[in-house]
């Protein structure tokens, strides 16, 4: 680990004005995946800004009649929490789906959302990777590719994200709060939170310099059941080959986002529409445009799959 210096923010703006000061520097929460980047050299930020003090911490009502979820809110307490787990039940269930019980307990909202890929091109730094050395190339494309990326992908990547929380939070159309270096705040959908690869695969989400996540918002409750299937090699502490976060209704509509297969929670709000004729049919305009490797063509027939006991479970439930 290279040597780094480290602040502790006072404020939200204190810190998004921090990182400004630095160029390069990189917030600090639960560091559960930062600190191993910067273990292996991938992350070498020369400066820290511990924002675990700014009291980002409460899950509280809007006045839309959703919940307001602070960017430090530990992933063990999110899931936990009573309203979550009444009226957002998908979003519960995939964060218990997603790591160890102790690194839940250290995982923080906004840090989930900003954990980088696992694709072993990315951990090996004598391999070329595009998202760790931009213009050195992609060595997943013609190498190992069977956990990796089967829609949405470039010639200079074909990473998945790796979050289990985001493809809930897809489902449920949530938004990112944030706030700038000069004191502005915005809110962004989580539908245009993440970014495709195209030619600059280190460009993981749309904030700017020094922007810092403040909260994640929910809508009103959507009703319908809720569900979250992963499809992973072993049964617990592993990232997901498939995942599905559905909220399906009585009539049969709904909606469906997808973990596991893309550089972001992969959900088309036109494929929902075939929900009615089931998980072939929605599948084939879910992943229509998919080109995936020889690795892992397996998984179009997976989502299908996996879609169809998502489906059957909801259909009995």
């Amino acid at each position: 680990m290279k040597p780094f210096t480290y602040e502790r923010a006072e404020s939200p703006a204190a810190a998004a004005g921090a990182a400004m000061r630095h160029p390069g520097a990189k917030f600090v929460a639960g560091g559960t995946n930062l600190l191993d980047l910067m273990k292996l050299e991938i992350e070498e930020p020369m400066h820290l800004i511990d924002v675990n003090g700014l009291q980002l911490d409460k899950i509280e009502p809007t006045p839309e009649g959703g919940l307001r979820i602070g960017a430090l809110v530990r992933n063990t307490d999110l899931a936990a929490d009573e309203r979550v787990r009444r009226d957002y039940g998908v979003l519960s269930r995939a964060l218990v789906a997603g790591a160890s019980g102790q690194l839940r307990n250290m995982a923080t909202t906004a840090g989930n959302l900003l954990q980088r890929t696992r694709c072993p091109y990315f951990y090996d730094t004598n391999q070329p990777c595009n998202k760790r050395l931009p213009g050195s190339g992609c060595s997943a494309v013609d190498g190992a590719s069977r956990q990796l990326a089967i829609i949405g992908v470039s010639e200079a990547c074909i990473a998945t994200h790796p979050s289990d929380m985001a493809v809930a939070l897809r489902v449920l159309d949530a938004s990112v709060e944030t706030i700038l270096p000069d004191g502005t705040t915005r809110t962004i959908p989580i539908a245009d939170f993440h970014r495709l690869p195209g030619d600059t695969p280190h460009l993981e989400t749309v904030l700017q310099p020094g922007e810092l996540i403040t909260a994640v918002t929910l809508p009103k409750p959507l009703g319908g059941t809720h569900i979250y299937h992963k499809v992973r090699d072993r049964a617990s502490y592993a990232f997901a080959l498939v995942s599905i976060a559905a909220v399906i209704q009585r009539d049969g509509s709904g909606r469906v986002a997808v973990g596991g297969v893309a550089h972001k929670p992969w959900r088309v709000e036109a494929a929902e529409a075939e929900l009615p004729r089931g998980a072939k049919a929605v599948t084939e305009r879910l992943l229509a445009d998919a080109k995936p490797t020889k690795d892992n063509a397996f998984k179009v027939k997976l989502v299908e799959r996996v879609l169809g006991a998502v489906l059957a479970e909801a259909k009995g439930a």
